[in-house]
């Protein structure tokens, strides 16, 4: 696969605030990537220097092979559609269409009306006359019909009911089968696009925790319950991030790159071990202040 996006050692400093803090990562060509972490923690700020909207302090940015900034031929292949998307008042949402239409060189008019009609979008309504899941819409709408070489969606979802949702997963896999490009979702519903995501990258607090398969991450992260004597038997040695005691019983979840031969031991001890979803896994590495780390997680 091609590079299509290559971070390295990228910074983004306010005063004395680090956003992004020595941040290197690459995007491959057709791929479905999930940028995931807290509020906060320098995602969209991420976004924002990938799509030539901000600066970076230090650090490297390449797209398709250039520097994105104030390059036309590079933007036109991206699609940026963000939480906060403004349109000018008198646009209506077919007015928003045309406009991509003229943005975008791989646009599917036909697609982005049958996406309208599946959301039952109001063509001839005004964009400030949306709710804010028919807004949610309109931006799912462009970031799809556009086909852009790489496609960023920022928490796409807001206002949008649990049927509508469904519908974006259903049209987002069905449309990459058909048209394969670079495609990352930033969301914190991590449950329901995990079946989607190809690759995880994970940030928190600035800086770069997780840039992994989704397949090989998923295998690696487990709980395991028992006596707290045979536990903490099974967990020396092992990187531990979380650690529930109750009676005499304690649960601990481990991330290793043995899972199957911890299994093994586990089966030997008499230990239940079952796997962890990929949202249990963002929770652990980000939310326990006891193993909160600078560095990545190997």
């Amino acid at each position: 696969m091609s590079t299509i996006v290559k971070i390295d050692r990228l910074t983004k400093s306010y005063k004395d605030i680090d956003a992004v803090k020595d941040v290197s990562f690459t995007l491959e060509e057709n791929k479905i990537y999930g940028m995931l972490g807290r509020n906060g923690a320098g995602k969209t700020t991420i976004m924002h220097l990938l799509t030539a909207q901000s600066f970076p302090t230090s650090g490297e940015i390449e797209v398709f092979g250039e520097n994105p900034y104030e390059n036309d031929r590079v933007l036109r292949r991206i699609c940026f559609v963000k939480e906060s998307q403004k349109y000018p008042n008198t646009f209506k949402v077919r007015d928003v269409l045309d406009v991509a239409g003229a943005l975008f060189p791989n646009w599917d008019r036909s697609f982005a009306l049958s996406l309208v009609e599946d959301f039952r979008l109001p063509l001839k309504r005004k964009v400030v006359k949306l709710s804010r899941g028919m807004l949610s819409a309109v931006g799912i709408i462009v970031g799809l019909a556009s086909r852009a070489p790489l496609t960023i969606f920022d928490e796409p979802y807001l206002g949008l009911d649990a049927v509508a949702r469904s519908l974006f997963y259903d049209r987002l896999l069905e449309d990459y089968a058909e048209h394969p490009r670079t495609i990352v979702l930033s969301t914190h519903l991590i449950d329901e696009v995990s079946r989607m995501l190809e690759h995880v990258i994970l940030i928190d607090r600035g800086r770069l925790l997780l840039d992994e398969e989704s397949e090989h991450l998923q295998g690696r992260a487990y709980t395991v319950v028992g006596s707290s004597d045979k536990i903490e038997a099974f967990g020396a040695g092992k990187r531990v991030l979380s650690r529930e005691a109750m009676g005499g019983l304690t649960t601990i979840t481990i991330l290793s790159d043995s899972a199957l031969e911890d299994r093994k031991q586990a089966q030997s001890l008499g230990l239940e071990l079952a796997q962890v979803t990929l949202q249990q896994l963002i929770v652990h590495l980000t939310g326990n202040k006891n193993d909160r780390k600078e560095a990545n997680v190997q």
